[in-house]
């Protein structure tokens, strides 16, 4: 067994034959050079694509895949992002821009993942009336990167 852990959230590897039985929360992670991780209350999975050799999401944005608890993809959530300096303590001035673009994925423009110093990236996403925050602590995230696979809370 795998485990992952980012910021608290932790996940483990599903067996490869995709049934985890007894009617456990399963989310897929699609690509190989991807960060992945299940939000805080598991009703959302969240895979940021970190560039376009595995999947092409355009020039300059950063694609983001989310998934809902029963591993379908969510279409039209309010998705937004935090980034946060944890050496200073204080939210980074962040204008994004995010666009739905289907079956799943967003798009983000003005999101730079490869600041320099430790960052937390936060996001939320909110489709009715669930909402979940999954976060991500950078550079360490980018270095601890899983393998495509089925995964649980």
């Amino acid at each position: 067994m795998v485990s992952l852990l980012f910021v608290g959230n932790a996940a483990s590897a599903a067996s490869e034959g995709g049934s985890a039985g007894g009617g456990k929360t399963i989310f897929t992670k699609h690509f190989h050079n991807t960060l992945f991780d299940i939000t805080e209350h598991a009703a959302y999975s969240v895979e940021i694509l970190l560039d376009d050799q595995e999947y092409k999401i355009g020039k300059n944005v950063t694609g983001v895949v989310i998934h809902n608890a029963h591993d379908e993809d969510v279409i039209g959530a309010e998705v937004t992002f935090v980034l946060k300096d944890l050496i200073a303590g204080k939210n980074s001035p962040l204008t994004t821009v995010v666009t739905d673009k289907g079956n799943g994925l967003y798009t983000v423009s003005g999101l730079d993942l490869q600041k320099q110093g430790r960052w937390e990236l936060a996001i939320t996403i909110k489709k009715g009336p669930i909402e979940d925050l999954v976060k991500f602590v950078l550079p360490d995230a980018l270095k601890a990167r899983v393998t495509k696979g089925r995964y649980s809370p």
